[in-house]
């Protein structure tokens, strides 16, 4: 798994986001992982699956839904 910091994730999104395209990344914060970013296949693969528990689901669609613009601005 890649690793990045929250200021390297921060400054170099575009990279994270392709690279999670390969293979999970984890957003590290003081030292620890913080999050980890992975492909939209990997997550929906893990929910078909049942790993993924159905809070998780629900607050992941609502930043998505809150965020969208943000995103889709980075990722340029």
């Amino acid at each position: 798994m890649k690793h990045f910091t929250a200021t390297e994730a921060k400054n170099r999104f575009g990279e994270l986001l392709e690279q999670a395209g390969n293979e999970p990344v984890a957003i590290q914060k003081n030292g620890r992982d913080y999050r980890v970013v992975l492909a939209a296949e990997e997550y929906e693969r893990l929910a078909k699956q049942n790993t993924v528990r159905p809070i998780i689901k629900e607050l992941h669609k609502r930043s998505m839904e809150r965020r969208r613009e943000v995103y889709e601005a980075l990722a340029k």
